[in-house]
């Protein structure tokens, strides 16, 4: 892996930033670092192809390389709630976060649980209950709804033993309500890791602080959704800047940040 964007004014640490080699998980770690002071950050992390596709045959995986997991699995060690939709959990097969060796000084240091918490966000909470996802998380996983949700659903989570957090007056959950919510939990540094109709919504609603897009240097063609869909448009296109730029096989490693 190299980095590509930004450089540094010094040369010999420009040399070995931009040198291709195998960069350790502190390192990555750093480069993906939360900016300290914010009182809750919400950071996307997603994978697109040449074409556009956030997955190809309703997965993700196809489009990741072994450098994507890692990455994958270095967001998930700095954060303290990784968000999915309900829709997400059903096509990828979520399980429980785990925790990982490489981040227990730093998750501890950071006054952060073993493993992150997982926060599932659905308006018809259409989900199976006896998943391992709920029904054995180290960190018990959370269900976030609006006020207009099927009740029998809620009672059906609460008497399975899942948290249900009410953030938002419709069927599903208000973004920025959501943020707020967690972040009164104590889970201000916060992953989302789509699919692209919640992605939309939360970008629509002005909650997105940060964009972390791997780009696969692969095609697929056909009409697999934009990593941003859902439905909602926003009036004016929205500007992120650009922080980083990391390469490794021809995968481009992107952030972008909310100015």
């Amino acid at each position: 892996m190299r980095r590509l964007f930004p450089s540094t004014p010094d040369p010999a640490a420009a040399a070995e930033s931009f040198t291709d080699r195998e960069w350790s998980l502190d390192e990555l770690a750093d480069a993906y670092a939360y900016p300290p002071g914010e009182p809750v950050w919400l950071r996307a992390n997603m994978v697109a192809s040449l074409d556009g596709a956030a997955h190809h045959g309703g997965r993700s995986k196809p489009l990741s390389s072994e450098a994507d997991m890692r990455v994958f699995g270095v967001l998930r060690g700095l954060a303290d709630a990784v968000v999915v939709g309900a829709e997400t959990v059903r096509q990828e097969g979520y399980r429980p976060a785990r925790a990982r060796d490489a981040f227990a000084a730093r998750r501890a240091a950071a006054g952060q649980t073993p493993a992150p918490a997982v926060v599932v966000l659905s308006a018809g909470l259409d989900l199976d209950f006896t998943l391992p996802l709920f029904s054995a998380p180290l960190t018990p996983t959370l269900l976030v709804t609006g006020a207009l949700a099927p009740e029998e659903r809620v009672r059906a989570a609460r008497k399975a033993g899942v948290e249900v957090i009410v953030a938002g007056e419709a069927a599903g959950a208000d973004p920025a309500r959501m943020r707020t919510a967690l972040a009164e939990r104590g889970l201000t540094r916060l992953l989302t890791e789509g699919g692209p109709t919640l992605l939309g919504r939360i970008t629509a609603a002005g909650a997105l602080d940060e964009l972390c897009l791997s780009i696969a240097p692969r095609v697929v063609v056909g009409d697999a959704p934009r990593i941003m869909g859902g439905g909602v448009a926003l009036e004016t296109p929205a500007d992120f800047a650009l922080e980083s730029v990391l390469e490794e096989a021809g995968f481009l490693y992107t952030r972008y940040r909310r100015p």
